[in-house]
Order: C-alpha cells, then sequence, then structure tokens
C-alpha cells in the first residue's frame, strides 16, 4: 500500500508539475509581453527582440517594450541603438523606475556625453540630497565632463566624488588633470598630497605636479617632481620626455640628450624625442648625428617646428640654401610667431642676397617679444597628440612627408 500511495503520490506531482509547465507555456502563447520577458529572462536575445517588436505591433506606444528592447541592445553593448529604444521609451513615460538611468549610462557608453550629462542632471535633481544615488549622479557628471575636456565643469563634481571615497586613485588622477587644464595649480599640489597618502610611488602624479609647479615658473621644483617620476616608474608613457625637455630649457643639454635617449629607449617612433635630441645634440656640437634624427622626425610627424627649424639650420651651415628656405618656411606657417624662425630667415635672405626680404623677417623678430619656451604642461599634451592627423599635413611639400 505504500508503494502504491508512493507511486500515486509522484503520478501526482509530474502531472501537477506538467499542468504548470504546460500552463506557463500556454499563457506565455496568449500573452506576447510574458513571452517576450520568458525569453529575456532564458537569455535568448534575439527570440526575446522579435518578441518585444510583435508586443509593439499590437501597442506601438508601450514604453516598457521600448525600454526592454533599449536593455537588450545595451547588454549587446549597441549603445547607440539602445538610446534610441530609451528616448522612445522616456518619452512615453518618463518616470519608468531605472529607465533615465539606463539612457544615461547608454549615452555614456556610447559615446554621447553631451547626452548623459543632461540624463545625469535631471537624476540629480531629483535625487535626495546626500544620498548614494546623488553621489553617484555626481560622480558619473564629473566623468562625463572630464571625458568631454570640459575640465573647470568636472572639478565640482570630481571634488564630491573623492571627497566620498577616500581610497579612490583613479578619480584623484583624473580630478588632478582637470585641475591642471583648468590652472589651477595650487588645487594639481593639493590632490597630489592626496594621492601621495594611497600610493607614494606614483610616477603620473609626480608628473603632473611637476607640470603644475612649472606653469607656476618653478622650473626646479618641476625638474625635481619629474625626477621622483622617472624612479617611480621609468617606463611611463613620456616621463624621460618631460625631464628631458625640462632640462633642454634649462639649457642642460647633456642630461636632456640623456632623456630624450632613454624615452626613445622606450618608444622608438617618438617623434618629439627625436627632433629634441637632435636639437640636444647640436647645441653640445654633435651635429653629424642630428640629420638622421630630425629626418625621421619628420617623417613620423611634419608638424614639428622645431625639427624643420634645426633641418633648416643644417642644411644652411651646409651651403645647401635653397633647401634651408624651404624648411625655414615650413617651420614659419607652423610657429607664425617664434621670432627665432623670423630671424633665421632674415640671415638666410641676407646670405642670398636678398635685402627687402631679409629687412621684412628682421622687422618681425623685432616686433615680436622673446619667445619663451613651452611649458612642459603644452609639450606633453602635443606629445600625446601625435597620433592625431595634422590639418597642415597635406600643405607640406611632398619631400617632407
Amino acid at each position: 500500500m505504500k508503494l502504491v500511495s508512493a507511486g500515486h503520490c509522484l503520478r501526482a506531482i509530474l502531472f501537477a508539475v506538467l499542468a504548470a509547465c504546460c500552463g506557463l507555456w500556454v499563457d506565455a502563447q496568449s500573452d506576447p509581453r510574458q513571452a517576450a520577458v520568458l525569453l529575456e529572462q532564458q537569455g535568448r536575445v534575439a527570440d526575446a527582440e522579435t518578441a518585444w517588436h510583435a508586443v509593439l505591433e499590437t501597442h506601438p506606444a508601450d514604453p516598457e517594450a521600448f525600454a526592454h528592447l533599449g536593455l537588450l541592445e545595451a547588454r549587446q553593448e549597441h549603445y547607440k541603438e539602445a538610446i534610441i529604444f530609451y528616448r522612445k521609451a522616456v518619452a512615453r513615460n518618463p518616470h519608468m523606475p531605472g529607465l533615465r538611468l539606463n539612457l544615461g549610462l547608454a549615452e555614456f557608453k556610447g559615446g554621447d556625453l553631451k547626452g548623459a550629462i543632461q540624463s545625469f542632471e535631471e537624476l540629480l535633481k531629483a535625487a535626495p540630497k546626500n544620498s548614494s544615488e546623488a553621489l553617484r549622479y555626481t560622480t558619473l557628471l564629473g566623468l562625463a565632463h572630464y571625458g568631454l575636456g570640459e575640465y573647470s565643469a568636472a572639478i565640482p563634481y570630481l571634488k564630491q566624488a573623492t571627497a566620498a571615497d577616500q581610497q579612490n586613485l583613479p578619480f584623484r588622477l583624473a580630478l588632478a588633470h582637470s585641475c591642471l587644464s583648468a590652472r589651477q595649480f595650487t588645487c594639481v599640489l593639493d590632490v597630489y598630497h592626496e594621492i601621495l597618502s594611497l600610493n607614494a610611488e606614483s610616477a603620473e602624479a609626480d608628473m603632473l605636479a611637476g607640470e603644475a609647479l612649472d606653469e607656476m615658473r618653478d622650473h626646479s621644483g618641476a625638474i625635481e617632481q619629474f625626477r621622483a617620476a622617472v624612479k617611480a616608474d621609468p617606463k611611463f608613457p613620456d616621463v624621460h620626455f618631460g625631464l628631458g625637455y625640462l632640462l633642454w630649457t634649462q639649457n642642460q643639454f647633456d642630461e636632456a640628450a640623456k632623456e630624450f635617449q632613454a624615452e626613445l629607449d622606450n618608444v622608438p617612433e617618438h617623434p618629439q624625442a627625436l627632433a629634441f635630441l637632435a636639437d640636444a645634440d647640436m647645441q653640445i656640437g654633435k651635429s653629424d648625428q642630428a640629420l638622421a634624427l630630425i629626418e625621421k622626425s619628420i617623417r613620423i610627424d611634419p608638424r614639428l617646428e622645431r625639427a624643420h627649424l634645426d633641418l633648416g639650420i643644417l642644411y644652411s651651415d651646409g651651403g645647401r640654401r635653397d633647401e634651408a628656405l624651404k624648411e625655414f618656411e615650413i617651420a614659419e606657417r607652423l610657429a607664425p610667431e617664434d621670432p627665432n624662425v623670423h630671424w633665421r630667415l632674415a640671415r638666410l635672405y641676407q646670405s642670398m642676397g636678398r635685402r627687402q626680404e631679409a629687412k621684412a623677417e628682421f622687422d618681425k623678430t623685432n616686433n615680436l617679444h622673446k619667445a619663451e619656451n613651452a611649458t612642459i604642461f603644452s609639450k606633453l599634451k602635443s606629445a600625446q597628440e601625435k597620433g592625431k592627423p595634422a590639418d597642415d599635413a597635406a600643405s607640406l611639400p611632398a619631400a617632407q612627408r
């Protein structure tokens, strides 16, 4: 009797399970929305998308369907498509829980940072003050402004984010970069000291502090910070170039040359390191080594005024006046406010007997203030942009590209 009862019980259970499964299947078949949700839960993305589109065929203004289609696209990292669906959902029901955040995150990840800022600002307005949600939106706003290069706007948000998270090094580095770009140098140094408490051997932080000190005309302090950066991480991008350039501005050409060479040991195709190593060699009487360095630098990046100027000087010294003139003219186009370029042109015209042109260039030299060396901040920014296409590259003579 017990066995029979157990058998009946087992059949009853199986029947109940089958009935439940069949019931679910029947419900899903009769309810397109439930079918779409079930497919989504099972991870059947393509089928779920088809099911939600079927929902829209009968309910074309259904915000939930648009929201789920946006979510499915976002999970596949199809952020542009996700944004379209999310915005349609917001237009139909702006108060759907989590919808505007999902839209903002898709905009952020998809590179539409201006759209993300608008979404996060709306969310921040509605969030309770001092809540975890408010902090999240504040942090995202800071990062979005930072990503757009709107550094002054990013600073107050990033300050709140770092104040709330005392151990977050990446946020502090973003804040320090923002302060430097916004020329708030005291802010850079304040954040630098915070970073040191988290990571005493941060080459990036040392470089940021060095850039700030250089902007404040504390050149010896800047050099010491870059020396610390080299010690912390001798492989960090541009660390040797930065130190070399600072030494070069102080006419310490022998040591500068060693740093430029160290950067080239790390990055053999670094155009600015090539150009400034060549210049340092010329300054210490090694002009015979400079020509190949300059030519390689120009092949990599034809926008470097220093390389064209020095190549013109080498050509002029070698009696190749026509070629020197071409290089000086390119340097003038690239840096029209550099009096040294005009002075070199004037001297060359004078040696060629072209007196009127020489006088015009001498007049330009006299009218321009003595050029100050560019700060290490501007040089590093230029070095980091070396891979971007030059607007004027197409206008350079073919032999110089």
